[in-house]
């Protein structure tokens, strides 16, 4: 199946630079572009692309306004939405995934990032970098103002064991290889994590670890 994107940013240069590179990958195909928040959640409500890809700093609404419009935690059929944005750890982009982002990048990330970014938000999958993973959270999460809780039984000690390496930014299949367990072991557990702490997706439950105190 081909993915469709829509790319939402201020400046054009760099919406037909993401067009440009996402057209010719197979596979993917960039089906609206808009110029600020506004003008993409009203696109995306009418296109309803497989990805969104909205920059974080855009006028008239933002992004992050925008992704919980889209993809908020009362949007009833949500959309997957990644953020991308020109400085590393940006205040924006936590406030973003706690909106419901998917997973965010940097716009000098590298195509393969931004192509593994947009097959992973296809799929249901979040994906962040680990290493932004880990110093995005510690920096901007406060324990004090969790938005997710228990809904369901104690967390198991493997439970433990991969929440604790999903918020590191590991994949299920590098998880799978560490505990010497097989990938769909991972998915089960991961499944029965979402609902116990109450989260969408990976990267809900990467912020409940760090707010938690886990980490």
């Amino acid at each position: 199946m081909t993915i469709s994107v829509l790319i939402a940013d201020d400046q054009e240069l760099v919406r037909t630079g993401f067009r440009m590179i996402l057209n010719a990958q197979p596979g993917i195909k960039v089906v609206g572009e808009a110029m600020n928040g506004l003008e993409a959640v009203e696109m995306a409500r009418r296109l309803r692309p497989d990805v969104c890809l909205f920059d974080i700093r855009m006028p008239e609404m933002d992004g992050l306004e925008a992704t919980r419009l889209l993809a908020g935690p009362d949007v009833e059929f949500p959309l997957p939405v990644i953020v991308i944005t020109t400085f590393d750890l940006d205040e924006y982009v936590h406030g973003a995934l706690k909106a419901g982002a998917c997973g965010f990048l940097l716009k000098d990330a590298g195509a393969e990032a931004l192509f593994g970014a947009i097959h992973a938000a296809s799929s249901g999958e979040a994906m962040i970098a680990p290493a932004d993973t880990a110093r995005m959270l510690s920096k901007f999460s406060d324990p004090s103002r969790s938005a997710l809780v228990f809904v369901g039984q104690p967390l198991t000690d493997r439970e433990e064991e991969i929440v604790l390496a999903l918020a590191k930014g590991r994949s299920n299949a590098e998880i799978a290889d560490d505990l010497f367990i097989s990938t769909a072991t991972v998915k089960t557990h991961v499944a029965h994590l979402k609902a116990k702490i109450g989260s969408r997706n990976r990267v809900e439950m990467a912020i409940w670890v760090h707010e938690s105190g886990r980490i």
